[in-house]
């Protein structure tokens, strides 16, 4: 089993107005194969959790820590923290013109295992993927996300965690921008990567309709930089009916 452990995280960006503390005292522990959904208010530190853990040089983690199986991650560059198995599919995919989407994903599968994939296999695989996705086959030879649109984008970052097979998925509101009709084929996207693997999760998001097709083990309330409360999968149902109204007063 393999755990990703945040302990007493510290998190700071800089603002126009100075220093600013966003995350203050996260703790959470992920297992693998594990789904975890991290849900909270708008400036509640959702994305700050994500960036700080994928080594964004904007966010600075001012104490804490996080391991993978014991090792320091946040002594680890970005490109290690990829080879050791952290993905990150951003809430805004950027756009690199020039580079096309087979290109990327075989450079980033090589540089991630060390080695270059056996080319037939590789194929067959990106195939398969592209079409359990809806991706039409000649998006392969299109600039990476250059004029996709939004969900199209969305659908590409699956495609990479399908491609990469990565330790630790971390989610940044996947779900944000799509129809249900693409928030459907990005969630079996992201269903079809755990099956047969140990996959963990981690699970960004505003609402609970991602939910309904991405079932979580645990749901962290995320308020003011702190885990204000954990639970199930009902505690997601809970505030979809209730709102983070309690949470707020008491916060």
């Amino acid at each position: 089993m393999t755990t990703l452990s945040i302990k007493d995280l510290h998190v700071s960006v800089e603002t126009e107005s100075g220093t600013k503390e966003i995350l203050k005292g996260l703790t959470l522990d992920i297992n693998s194969t594990e789904t975890h959904a991290i849900m909270g208010p708008n400036g509640s530190g959702k994305s700050t959790l994500a960036y700080a853990l994928a080594g964004h040089p904007r966010y600075e983690v001012t104490s804490g820590t996080v391991t993978l199986d014991g090792e320091d991650v946040l002594e680890m560059s970005v490109d290690e923290r990829a080879k050791a198995g952290l993905f990150l599919a951003m809430q805004y995919p950027v756009e690199v013109p020039g580079v096309t989407v087979t290109n990327f994903l075989r450079t980033a599968k090589t540089a991630v295992d060390g080695e270059s994939p056996k080319l037939r296999t590789w194929t067959k695989e990106l195939s398969q993927a592209m079409k359990d996705l809806r991706m039409d086959p000649e998006f392969a030879a299109r600039s990476v996300n250059d004029g996709f649109s939004g969900g199209e984008k969305k659908r590409h970052e699956i495609l990479q965690l399908r491609m990469l097979k990565p330790k630790f998925a971390i989610l940044d509101e996947t779900d944000s921008g799509l129809d249900v009709d693409a928030l459907r084929v990005v969630s079996e996207g992201v269903n079809a990567a755990k099956e047969g693997s140990d996959l963990g999760v981690l699970l960004i998001t505003h609402y609970t309709r991602i939910l309904q097709y991405i079932r979580p083990d645990r749901v962290h309330v995320l308020i003011d930089g702190r885990v204000a409360e954990s639970g199930g999968a009902e505690l997601a149902d809970r505030l979809e009916s209730e709102g983070y109204d309690r949470f707020l007063v008491s916060a």
